[in-house]
């Protein structure tokens, strides 16, 4: 999961040869609506979250499908950067459902940096790298407890058992990674 920066997904299609890449829906959603003129943005934003309210993955391609073809005469720009994205944001799609609201944003990581960012900036300067690997170590440590206690817990064994192995995808999945290998 990530945003769609160049040098980012290059090395991701590198150096993670065969999976899957989820491009953020959220950052996707900001790029799309620099598109479109801000007086049409509040319909697009509604239309496209339209798409993540589908309940299978054929809907969901489905209304993908017609917003694209429905702004194509008006943000002609706007549709043809949904047709470039389509597999990269709707690449949740081939995961158990119960998965998608995890994977389908960098939302929960990013809140995860921001502790990380807040509780290093009170420090400041650290006397050493050891100082450092401790104080982000407990952070990441307290904030698994706290996902292990809320019952948040991001990929129970069970769920993870139910994802289909790589023989198992589509084919459009499995063309796209060959292509990057």
């Amino acid at each position: 999961m990530s945003d769609a920066h160049v040098g980012l997904t290059k090395a991701i299609r590198r150096m993670f040869q065969g999976c899957c890449w989820q491009r953020c829906r959220v950052h996707f959603a900001r790029n799309l609506l620099q598109r479109v003129p801000k007086a049409h943005q509040g319909m697009v934003t509604a239309a496209l979250r339209s798409v993540f309210a589908q309940e299978s993955a054929a809907e969901i391609l489905s209304r993908w499908d017609d917003l694209a073809s429905s702004l194509a005469e008006r943000f002609p720009k706007a549709a043809e950067l949904m047709a470039e994205a389509r597999e990269d944001v709707l690449a949740f799609r081939h995961f158990p459902q119960h998965h998608w609201k995890k994977v389908w944003s960098t939302n929960l990581l990013e809140r995860v940096n921001e502790e990380i960012k807040r509780r290093t900036r009170v420090v400041g300067i650290f006397p050493n790298d050891p100082a450092i690997t401790r104080l982000v170590g407990a952070v990441l440590l307290e904030q698994d407890e706290h996902w292990q206690l809320e019952g948040r817990r991001m990929f129970s064994a069970e769920s993870m058992a139910a994802i289909p192995a790589l023989d198992a995808l589509p084919a459009a999945v499995a063309a796209a990674q060959a292509i990057t290998s």
